[in-house]
């Protein structure tokens, strides 16, 4: 069934693509509408609805349960990082075992810290969510829809694809990998804890003592690889948006000569006027993207910099060891972590690519059927297009596939140091 939406002052762009219902409301032309967005919003708002982050409209008591949940998911993490870090500080003396934890707790912090920024920046995804919708809303030719759906299944199967993979390296290590090591003192079995704890405290070796930490330990994980997942997946998914948009541009833009996608519009400086609108709305949410992911990728930039070496110096020795499990675990972390900085590199290269293509077009189109001062305004669409769209990592550098270069090449430098001084 078409959805029912009331027409707001801010409706104006709508007015082409809707018809008005007997009691006042406006119809999407789109009829599709409720099944596209379900389709493009469902694995996020399962990923980030689990952690209190995806903005849903609550009522009653159900206000309170996302901020119940990100309270929750602060004490885990809290729960696991400050024994682990007495642990490395005060008991642990063995080199490997403490780079080992040393990245756990690394890893640990840097999720803690992209939480913060997704909780603090909620405001700004649900305006992100909202243009989306305003976007499908406004669909009217199924061309059009085709193009969109074609980039945003492309940024859901990103998004799932990024989740499968975290979740299955945080599965092994957390339940599977703590128990292949024996640890005995005085001829009794220590019981694995992911996450060591500080001696000092109280034991936790005895139930039900053990098993309410050792939950708490998964839980912990659960929260950092569903930050880490859920992070990078909105990425994709608001690039991928981004991306169809100036797709439907770039085919508004070929057929201006023409006006075959364009409905009813014969003038052709009011088709230039719709491109020059749309163009604009694009990069204003480019502009509301990079400001809400400019910390994450700037956090996940820094953590994949400093911890994807530790993955492969594990990899190494455990290959030496014959210690499979540990082999598996820590090269699925490393894929894990390689794809998630891949994904953010691969997206900003995407809109700089696509976004400088708007200015290309405009030279390759038959411009010269137009009348000569519809022309002139094509000047503005190319000056707007020599500036692409990106995805900054704090506003300190543009993240590309060269960026994504450079972290690989900069974490194979801190492989060789680190096997330099130990090995």
């Amino acid at each position: 069934m078409p959805r029912l939406r009331v027409v707001q002052s801010s409706a104006e762009p709508l007015i082409a693509n809707m018809e008005i219902s007997p009691d006042g409301q406006a119809i999407s032309l789109n009829a599709s509408y409720q099944r596209d967005v379900r389709y493009i919003f469902t694995p996020s708002n399962w990923i980030l609805g689990s952690i209190g982050i995806w903005p849903v409209a609550f009522r009653g008591i159900g206000q309170h349960i996302s901020k119940l949940t990100v309270l929750i998911c602060n004490f885990v993490l809290s729960f696991a990082i400050l024994p682990c870090a007495l642990h490395i500080i005060y008991d642990q003396k063995d080199l490997n075992i403490r780079l080992k934890l040393s990245g756990l707790l690394g890893f640990c912090s840097t999720a803690m810290m992209k939480f913060f920024v997704l909780v603090i920046r909620r405001p700004k995804i649900r305006e992100c969510i909202e243009h989306i919708k305003d976007d499908w809303w406004q669909v009217k030719f199924k061309p059009e829809r085709e193009l969109m759906l074609k980039y945003a299944s492309a940024g859901r199967k990103l998004s799932i694809i990024s989740a499968s993979s975290m979740y299955t390296a945080g599965f092994i290590y957390h339940l599977v990998l703590p128990f292949c090591t024996v640890h005995k003192i005085a001829n009794q079995t220590i019981r694995p804890l992911v996450y060591p704890t500080y001696s000092q405290f109280i034991q936790t070796q005895v139930s039900p003592l053990y098993e309410i930490v050792y939950l708490a330990h998964c839980m912990c994980g659960y929260t950092m690889y569903t930050i880490t997942a859920g992070s990078c997946g909105l990425a994709a998914i608001f690039a991928a948006h981004a991306c169809g948009q100036i797709g439907v541009i770039a085919s508004k833009l070929e057929d201006l000569p023409h006006g075959k996608n364009y409905g009813q519009i014969t003038d052709v400086n009011k088709r230039i006027a719709a491109i020059v609108k749309s163009h604009v709305r694009v990069l204003r949410f480019a502009a509301l993207v990079d400001e809400i992911l400019q910390e994450v990728c700037l956090l996940e930039f820094i953590s994949s910099v400093f911890t994807m070496c530790l993955p492969e110096y594990f990899c190494i020795v455990d290959w030496q060891d014959s210690d499979a499990v540990g082999l598996t675990t820590y090269f699925l972390l490393f894929i894990s972590f390689c794809f998630n900085m891949y994904i953010l590199c691969y997206i900003g290269e995407l809109l700089m690519e696509k976004s400088s293509q708007i200015g290309s077009i405009c030279f390759t189109i038959d411009w010269y059927q137009l009348p000569v001062k519809s022309i002139r305004s094509l000047i503005l669409v190319i000056a707007m297009s020599s500036h692409p769209i990106k995805i900054s990592a704090g506003r300190m550098l543009d993240l590309s596939l060269a960026t994504f270069g450079n972290v690989l090449k900069t974490s194979l430098a801190y492989l060789s140091f680190l096997r330099t001084i130990i090995m």
